[in-house]
């Protein structure tokens, strides 16, 4: 399967992001930038789909989120749609919408692109449900179909929350992948995870407790048996995995 590129390379920058509500999501800095693959980790209720929430502006924030030096609130609604794509953790549909048509509407900030939704679809391994009725899936299915709507947006940043969690293991494997391919091409993707251990393959991993942001750079120098014990509340034991990497589909 081949990854779908962005449109270009970005960099999405956060400078002193927060929630309006307090004690949610506390002023933090930092900056995405292209080729890059990051982990966003964290204990229930430490801000991560928050975070992410308030980057696509769902949820009401001071600070200022920049998309190549521009304030994003201030860019249009289409070209917002075609620079960054959002999963939710949930993925729910009200309508018995067929799946391609589901996918189809990530190219609504483009016009249509029939080509572009064969692609998503086939990547996501939902080709032989296109169409099905979305509201007739499993929830690992219909999760599968947010992501391929969101791959359609050929956005460069795509923000993914818990993307893995209803997912089977070969389907899992394959969603990280595609990740690792789109950063690959150049693009900015952003995972929220609790699998520490998957953290350990990406780039990049961020760290929030309590609506902090207390850890921020490569996983091995970022997640230290010290950072696990005081964030995540639990011992940490590292040993050398005896699992090999398994090859690229």
């Amino acid at each position: 399967m081949r990854a779908v590129p962005g449109p270009q390379s970005s960099v999405l920058s956060l400078q002193a992001m927060g929630l309006s509500v307090p004690g949610r999501l506390e002023d933090l800095s930092v900056d995405l930038g292209p080729g890059e693959l990051v982990a966003l980790v964290g204990p229930n209720g430490a801000g991560k789909s928050t975070l992410i929430q308030a980057l696509v502006g769902l949820l009401p924030s001071h600070g200022t989120v920049l998309w190549n030096g521009q304030t994003l609130s201030h860019i249009p609604a289409a070209e917002r749609g075609r620079r960054l794509a959002w999963v939710g953790q949930e993925a729910q549909f009200e309508f018995a919408f067929p799946v391609r048509e589901v996918v189809t509407q990530g190219r609504y900030a483009w016009g249509d692109d029939p080509a572009g939704v064969t692609e998503a679809l086939a990547e996501l391994d939902l080709g032989f449900l296109a169409d099905r009725p979305v509201t007739r899936l499993s929830g690992g299915e219909r999760h599968r179909v947010a992501l391929a709507r969101a791959l359609a947006t050929r956005a460069p940043i795509q923000l993914w929350d818990e993307p893995v969690a209803q997912l089977d293991v070969r389907h899992a494997l394959e969603v990280m992948r595609l990740a690792r391919r789109l950063a690959a091409a150049g693009g900015t993707v952003l995972v929220s995870l609790h699998d520490l251990r998957a953290a350990y393959r990406f780039d990049r991993v961020l760290v929030l407790d309590r609506g902090r942001l207390v850890g921020n750079g490569r996983p091995h120098e970022v997640l230290t048996a010290e950072l696990i014990r005081q964030v995540f509340r639990v011992e940490a034991t590292f040993v050398e995995s005896l699992v090999p990497e398994l090859p690229e589909a």
